[in-house]
């Protein structure tokens, strides 16, 4: 006997990716997530492939996961997929020092960031 499985909070006809830490600033991670919301997902992942952003393979490799589990879990069909949301939010920062002049020490931030994709299923018109 283990946990009872928790309630599933998306609708049916969503699914969903979420991509931990990635090693890059919300800010500049937002700039990539603008491109593919509200996109059909063929058109997301030709964005994303065409980006010259760094950052922009992994959030391509995120939204592959999210059609994946569209597909294979929950029997959604791919033509008709949406990316519906996708949501950057901040993680931790790590604090580096530098060595400076005269004995002094600046501090440099490595900021970390989270991604959740979700894809809806929508009808065609």
């Amino acid at each position: 006997m283990g946990k009872p499985a928790r309630p599933r909070t998306l609708p049916d006809n969503e699914a969903t990716a979420i991509l931990r830490s990635l090693r890059t600033s919300p800010r500049k991670l937002n700039l990539v997530a603008q491109l593919i919301r509200g996109r059909k997902v063929a058109d997301a992942l030709a964005q994303l492939k065409f980006s010259h952003k760094r950052i922009a393979h992994a959030v391509r490799k995120a939204l592959e996961s999210a059609i994946a589990n569209a597909e294979t879990n929950h029997e959604l069909d791919v033509d008709r997929l949406v990316v519906k949301e996708a949501t950057v939010g901040r993680a931790l920062v790590m604090r580096r020092f530098k060595a400076r002049a005269r004995g002094r020490g600046a501090r440099i931030d490595k900021p970390l960031s989270h991604l959740t994709l979700i894809v809806r299923e929508v009808e065609e018109a």
